[in-house]
């Protein structure tokens, strides 16, 4: 029982961590963050041996490199599903339906780290941006949070000359934890 946990709590985080890679290099992709960027520079190195070769398979479409989100989305529903395997649950009985679920989990896993992605990201722009504006990540913070932001930045000005727009971004993203975790429920209780 103790390995068990051993072994789900490594792959859990070895292949979460490859996984938080592939996904974040796909958003960095997505959102135009500055190449020369050494964070962008180490998450390519580290991905690279697996996105390059992937590409011959898996084409981008309009622009988006499909193969980075798509690797992400494999690792995260093998996660799932070594999880479940090591928790004992038994996929024989039914496993055409089994893969399905795995496969809605481990997009609902995608979701939630992608909103979690947003929030860290608001969260060390904000701290940043008090701290050390010209911080060499400072560029990156901006590229990637700019979209978010500026949803309510249209809608809302500043207060005395402070900016609420990450108040709110943070608000919506708990909410949408909170219906991704609703719907990860309701998927996971189709396997029993």
């Amino acid at each position: 029982m103790m390995t068990n946990q051993i072994i789900i709590f490594l792959i859990d985080t070895i292949l979460g961590l490859f996984s938080l890679a592939l996904l974040l290099r796909f958003y960095f992709q997505l959102l135009r963050v500055p190449y020369y960027n050494n964070i962008v520079q180490f998450l390519i190195a580290v991905t690279d041996f697996i996105v390059r070769p992937a590409r011959r398979f898996i084409p981008g479409w309009k622009g988006l490199d499909m193969s980075t989100l798509i690797l992400a989305w494999l690792i995260e529903c093998i996660i799932v599903t070594t999880v479940y395997l090591y928790q004992g649950f038994d996929f024989g009985s039914n496993m055409v339906s089994a893969v399905g679920v795995l496969g809605l989990l481990g997009m609902v896993e995608i979701i939630k780290m992608t909103l979690y992605i947003v929030l860290f990201m608001i969260i060390a722009q904000a701290i940043i941006s008090w701290i050390n504006p010209y911080s060499p990540i400072a560029p990156l913070l901006n590229t990637f949070t700019q979209p978010f932001l500026s949803v309510f930045r249209r809608r809302i000005p500043p207060i005395a000359n402070v900016d609420l727009s990450p108040l709110f971004v943070l608000i919506v993203i708990q909410l949408l934890l909170m219906v991704v975790a609703g719907i990860h429920m309701e998927i996971r209780l189709m396997l029993d």
